[in-house]
């Protein structure tokens, strides 16, 4: 299963493999059930995640009491809450695991120590996390410009599993608009697509 972490890590590192393969030999892997809650809205985060397979997904309740899903992490995805700059430290999001998973279980308060150790892990663990940001930052900005309609293609073209692995409604919350005009949108891409064939 840490194929697919060495795998990843190619892409960050000059390293062989066998290199990145004595680098994950103490790297914790642990099982979850679908339905684990890894981190609740409002704790302090104390663990980041690597996800190997299943889907965890990144939601909070706002003061109505009204759930958000703000992201699904997936296979070769890292699952980290940064929040150091806020004043309690407390998460404004929940983690919960949306199928059985497989993880890579990251401890917060030995991180330093292990970059102290591995001088490359920490290089490697920046490039990923610059990568990421990048990512999020493309994607907030294509999303506050887009409609709802070119949301959901551009899902269907970077993560099309996705549609089939999260509830409707979670997917809805993800894309900001409502279940019924979610119904609407996939039936109009279905029709179009039916049309194109």
């Amino acid at each position: 299963m840490k194929d697919v972490l060495i795998q990843y890590m190619k892409r960050f590192s000059d390293l062989s493999e066998s290199e990145l393969k004595k680098l994950t030999v103490d790297v914790p892997v642990a099982s979850f059930k679908k339905g684990t809650i890894l981190l609740h809205q409002g704790d302090i985060p104390d663990e980041c995640y690597f996800v190997l397979k299943g889907c965890v997904r990144q939601y909070g309740v706002d003061e109505n009491g009204n759930e958000h899903t703000y992201n699904f992490f997936t296979e070769e995805q890292s699952v980290t809450i940064f929040n150091l700059h806020t004043t309690d430290k407390a998460s404004p999001y929940s983690l919960s695991c949306l199928e059985d998973c497989t993880l890579v279980v990251g401890d917060l308060s030995t991180e330093q120590e292990n970059y102290d150790m591995n001088p490359v892990l920490e290089m490697m663990t920046r490039k990923m996390i610059e990568e990421d940001m990048g990512a999020m930052r493309d994607d907030f900005s294509s999303f506050i410009s887009s409609t709802p309609e070119e949301r959901y293609q551009a899902l269907m073209e970077k993560r099309p599993g996705l549609i089939d692995r999260v509830p409707q409604y979670q997917l809805a919350s993800y894309l900001g608009i409502k279940p019924e005009s979610l119904s609407r949108i996939k039936k109009r891409s279905a029709s179009h697509l039916r049309i194109v064939d």
